[in-house]
């Protein structure tokens, strides 16, 4: 089974992309959905954030109140690198639980859709890469708009992120949202067939036999990561 690591920057349009795969039967695993999830009363992350940040964070029905955590975080790097260090775990955890599911299932490949696939370093474990890009200025006009925010305050919060120009250098697959939603729709239409080929057909080797799949995995993850290397220094990227 092929493992495709989906990204961009805010306002891309990495979500629309998501949308696409998913309304041609791609099984989607969202790590927002899953950060939500791994936090749910009664779950270890919960606990884990009670104890150090205490009740405070809390709403009334006993839930994380998260406009509360992220004031408690905003300029505090110490308490921001404890929070990411309770849940981006238990999200990774999360991600290689439905991956796995998704490999019993029998699927040639899955999407791990992750806003922060790159700097989190999960890129390292995705067989391919794709990342939803667009130029720096319809990305600032797209988040003012979308927030009705001033110049001012959307360029800080992109200032504050990875630059996506960054982000495309770790990219198999680039697909430039810069055009229309046609534009769009058929650029994932070919990045999808693009995906089945290079899926092949050791998927289903891999699905029968599952020490080809560990072998498989191993291989790939060192091949991968060399590769991207090589041509993240040598070589202009691909597009569809």
């Amino acid at each position: 089974m092929l493992v495709v690591g989906l990204t961009g920057g805010i306002a891309t349009g990495k979500s629309t992309v998501s949308s696409l795969f998913k309304s041609r039967q791609i099984p989607v695993i969202d790590a927002d959905i899953l950060a939500r999830e791994v936090v749910q009363p009664g779950t270890k992350g919960l606990t884990q954030i009670i104890a150090y940040f205490g009740s405070e964070v809390l709403l009334p029905d006993g839930t994380l109140d998260r406009k509360k955590l992220g004031a408690i975080i905003f300029n505090n790097e110490v308490k921001r690198k404890k929070l990411n260090s309770i849940i981006h775990p238990a999200v990774s955890r999360a991600i290689l639980w439905n991956v796995f599911w998704c490999w019993v299932r029998g699927e040639k490949l899955c999407v791990v859709d992750v806003p922060l696939l790159i700097e989190g370093g999960l890129w390292k474990w995705m067989g391919k890469v794709v990342v939803v890009y667009c130029s720096a200025d319809i990305q600032l006009q797209r988040l003012m708009t979308r927030d009705n925010s001033s110049r001012e305050d959307a360029s800080a919060r992109l200032n504050s992120q990875l630059p996506i120009a960054q982000k495309v250098e770790y990219a198999d697959i680039v697909l430039d949202n810069s055009g229309t939603l046609q534009d769009l729709e058929e650029q994932v239409c070919l990045c999808l067939m693009k995906l089945e080929r290079m899926a092949g057909w050791s998927w289903r080797l891999s699905w029968l036999f599952p020490p080809f799949a560990l072998v498989s995995v191993l291989w790939t993850l060192g091949w991968r990561s060399a590769k991207r290397s090589r041509r993240r220094s040598r070589k202009p990227l691909e597009g569809i």
